[in-house]
């Protein structure tokens, strides 16, 4: 079935218009997920631009924005990810009532284990650093991890010990279809256009300058074009040319049933790679590591899951009593670096959004925010300066790999 005849499921509070697209606009952007509705609101709300198309291939908020396992936190290493990352988590704390909608924004700590010395040392290393950056960091005790989480085995005994953990109070969760529609009505009521089930299939380019794109809905003209397309930015950036250093894996994550408040936090463990948290309506959410084969599918090795569970089950012993709900999988985009794009390109008038890795979903306010001064000014951000497409090839790379409390 071609995307522009696939079903677009409707949600209760959805008030956004099904407009045909216009013969111009002042910007196209390619993808609805979070962070090409952020840009969408943030262009219309801080830089009076609202002539702006939101195209998306399926319906919006359907990708990756549908398949993650919504942690939000700050707490990463080096100087230019803690600075944007913290961006976001300010803009988080206020965006329920700047968008007025409820997005299930839930500040409840995250906690990341160490379970050898070279994880203690890290994540102590993490932990001042991060203190440096003005951002909320503490070291905790194997009996801190237990009093503020107290289904964690933090027994001697056990293949992966307890040794401590990092903690970042403002840290926790959202809800993220709510953030969705939250930055889709608030984006609509200034008039941006959504307009989905329209896939792109060609980016025009005249004299070095973008000027519009073909897709399944036919031809739109534009003054600038930004690629907000997680987990397939290769391959739009490819209609205009662009070889980008990007690699595309399958992420997965599983729920459980519904249970009763059992899991106060969220935690994460970079050495058994699993991270636990319980949504609002009762369910494990549990995220593993990144298939380590490319590929664009939405589904991924059992072999991840399997190790994901039994990681699982050794820190938290009493999830031997839950069921599995759904298991699912998105695609992300991975950096040489582990760093996100956020970048003009050779070619005037055209932008980037990528390169994020499992960090989207946390990122999303502060992406859309740098990602629209970007597009609006013609120049970056000092926020988003550093993520530039150059550093490549200058070497001036981030390398935020294993730095920040989970590998990519």
């Amino acid at each position: 079935m071609s995307p522009a005849n696939t079903h677009i499921p409707e949600h209760p509070d959805r008030l956004w218009r099904h407009p045909e697209p216009k013969a111009w606009y002042d910007v196209v952007i390619i993808g609805g997920g979070g962070h090409g509705l952020a840009a969408a609101y943030y262009l219309a709300k801080d830089h009076g631009i609202t002539n702006v198309a939101v195209v998306e291939r399926g319906w919006l908020a359907g990708g990756n924005m549908a398949r993650n396992t919504a942690i939000i936190r700050s707490n990463y290493l080096w100087d230019e990810s803690a600075a944007i990352y913290e961006h976001a988590l300010k803009l988080w704390e206020t965006l329920p009532e700047v968008l007025d909608y409820d997005l299930l924004f839930s500040q409840r700590g995250v906690m990341n284990l160490a379970h050898n010395l070279g994880d203690v040392r890290e994540g102590m290393r993490r932990v001042y650093a991060n203190r440096l950056n003005g951002i909320d960091a503490e070291w905790l005790t194997p009996e801190d991890v237990k009093r503020l989480c107290p289904i964690v085995n933090i027994s001697a005994d056990v293949r992966y010990p307890v040794l401590g953990a990092t903690y970042q109070a403002r840290g926790g969760i959202a809800k993220h279809d709510h953030v969705a529609w939250g930055y889709a009505r608030a984006a609509d009521s200034l008039g941006v256009d959504m307009i989905e089930g329209a896939e792109v299939t060609a980016i025009d380019i005249d004299g070095g300058r973008v000027s519009g794109v073909q897709t399944s809905r036919g031809a739109i003209r534009a003054g600038k074009v930004a690629i907000v397309a997680a987990g397939h930015a290769s391959i739009v950036a490819a209609m205009a040319g662009i070889r980008l250093p990007l690699q595309s894996h399958p992420l997965q994550a599983l729920v459980s049933e519904l249970l009763e408040p059992i899991h106060p936090t969220v935690v994460m463990s970079n050495a058994v790679h699993v991270y636990v948290s319980q949504a609002h309506k009762g369910e494990l959410v549990l995220g593993a590591g990144i298939d380590s084969y490319n590929g664009y599918g939405q589904r991924g090795a059992f072999h991840i899951i399997e190790h994901q569970m039994a990681a699982a089950l050794e820190l938290f012993p009493i999830f031997a009593r839950a069921h599995v709900l759904r298991t699912w999988g998105g695609i992300v985009d991975v950096s040489p670096d582990a760093s996100p794009i956020v970048s003009k390109t050779p070619v005037d008038g055209l932008y980037l959004d990528c390169g994020w890795g499992t960090g989207g979903f946390k990122a999303t306010p502060a992406s859309g925010w740098v990602l629209a001064h970007t597009v609006a000014n013609d120049e970056p951000h000092e926020l988003n300066r550093p993520f530039a497409l150059e550093r490549f090839e200058t070497g001036a790379l981030i390398d935020e790999h294993g730095a920040a409390a989970v590998a990519h």
